[in-house]
């Protein structure tokens, strides 16, 4: 006769450990999103004012390439500059602002902070959604009055705005923390900017590329992005969105991962 198997004590967690786990979990994340909104205050200003003046530029920008601009064009590419904005906060602004405070030395203060790496990731992927999102909703208001353009905004617009915002903030938070150098940092996310907005099909269509570069961007997240975005703001089926949402997903968790391997080697 055998004698049953005993787990161990210390893998039985009690629920009202996990309840207060969870408590300071969110205690913490409240904590740092309203210091870094209040520390921020004037970073945050200057980049929403920053993103609705490129957003709306990029809207009203379009018409000089046309004499009568067509509405599909007007429509395509108006529902690629949320993407744009999102971006730019979190994989471009996002690094840069890593990058000042490793010049003025409070990257190591902020990095010595009683607080999980979740709970870091979680707070700075609020403010960047938080400075992304007043500028999408100005540039798709502008195009709308602009070009009188058939706009229908479904429920799927959520999770195509989180899981851009999410997949370009980690990836931008991963970039910032991972390279040490801050003139490397703002190199490289100024060459991201020239080759996510010049090679990828965010304001154009994935037709007008080379077949390999499609295919290329197939592997990327920024074509899927567009694809999700796209479909959430203008009526009607729309191919490949759940292939797009598929690749999206995974690449918001390959960017979560990347982005905690680089807080985890620079803790």
């Amino acid at each position: 006769m055998t004698t049953p198997e005993v787990l161990p004590a210390a893998v039985i967690v009690p629920p009202e450990t996990v309840e207060r786990g969870l408590k300071r979990w969110y205690h913490d994340y409240t904590v740092m999103v309203r210091w870094h909104l209040a520390s921020l205050r004037m970073w945050l200003v200057t980049m929403t004012i920053v993103q609705l003046l490129s957003g709306v530029g990029f809207v009203l920008g379009i018409s000089l390439f046309f004499v009568h601009i067509p509405t599909s064009a007007a429509l395509f590419v108006s529902t690629g500059v949320p993407v744009v904005n999102l971006l730019i906060v979190g994989m471009v602004l996002g690094p840069q602002l890593v990058a000042n405070q490793r010049t003025n030395g409070s990257y190591d203060y902020l990095r010595s902070m009683p607080v999980t790496r979740s709970v870091t990731a979680a707070a700075w992927y609020t403010v960047c959604l938080i400075g992304g999102l007043p500028a999408m909703v100005v540039a798709l208001a502008v195009a709308k009055l602009r070009y009188d353009l058939p706009l229908h905004v479904s429920p799927m617009i959520v999770p195509a705005v989180l899981l851009t915002s999410f997949a370009g903030t980690m990836l931008g938070y991963a970039l910032g923390h991972a390279i040490a150098n801050p003139m490397a940092t703002r190199l490289i996310t100024q060459l991201l900017v020239f080759v996510v907005f010049g090679f990828a099909p965010v304001l154009f269509p994935v037709s007008q590329m080379p077949r390999w570069l499609g295919t290329l961007n197939w592997w990327l997240p920024f074509r899927h992005m567009a694809v999700v975005t796209r479909a959430a703001l203008t009526p009607g089926g729309h191919a490949a969105v759940i292939s797009a949402y598929i690749v999206l997903a995974v690449w918001t968790i390959v960017c979560a991962a990347l982005a905690g391997r680089a807080l985890g080697r620079r803790a």
